[in-house]
């Protein structure tokens, strides 16, 4: 079986309210447990040693916009060229209800201007909102699990897709304390799986 390249979307991951939701009001202790237990650089070299099916990914989100609410940098890529990202995206994180967390997933115009930033993180303040852009239909719900546990997918084929003959695309994700487990999938309009990993989710461990 060949290797498959996730795509998180995801973390991809990773939860549609309403812009500003959360600007005016203070975080919650849950929306600032979500947010902290997310942020940091992930692999998934242990699971690709046990399973050659799955690469080697690093997973980075770095936290940005503090002022304006709970925004990630998010990139990934294959783990041995971290200067090649095949995923660049924003996730911005809020709460829809005591425990249930949406995670916006926005592209990035010139995305290129903004590798490897998460070295020097101040500079993403010259990232505006403006250069972002929200992937409608493709936000993850994420519902408390328990302490420090978080699960949740994208919407039933609300997350539109055009990579390798898909139609749409279903992510499902955990996030915990250490570990993000995240399942990407694209599948056609006849419910074909086209891509995406068929065994289950990637598995990154949390490095710092």
């Amino acid at each position: 079986m060949k290797k498959t390249l996730i795509l998180f979307a995801g973390i991809t991951l990773f939860i549609s309210c309403k812009s500003g939701q959360n600007k005016s009001s203070k975080n919650s202790s849950e929306l600032n447990e979500l947010v902290s237990i997310m942020q940091g650089h992930y692999s998934s070299e242990i699971q690709s040693k046990e399973d050659k099916d799955y690469y080697n990914i690093s997973l980075r989100m770095t936290p940005i916009w503090k002022e304006k609410g709970n925004y990630l940098f998010v990139e990934q890529a294959i783990f041995d060229k971290q200067d090649k990202p095949y995923r660049v995206r924003v996730y911005r994180v809020t709460q829809k209800s005591e425990n249930e967390f949406i995670s916006e997933i926005f592209t990035i115009k010139n995305e290129k201007d903004w590798i490897g930033k998460w070295a020097t993180p101040k500079d993403y303040d010259k990232l505006t909102e403006s250069d972002i852009e929200l992937k409608e239909g493709c936000q993850v719900t994420l519902k408390r699990e328990g302490k420090k546990k978080f699960s949740g997918a994208t919407g039933d084929k609300t997350c539109p897709s055009e990579l390798r003959g898909a139609s749409f695309a279903n992510s499902i994700v955990t996030v915990s304390q250490n570990e993000i487990l995240s399942w990407d999938q694209g599948f056609d309009k006849e419910g074909k799986q086209v891509w995406g990993a068929t065994k289950g989710g990637y598995r990154f461990i949390k490095m710092k």
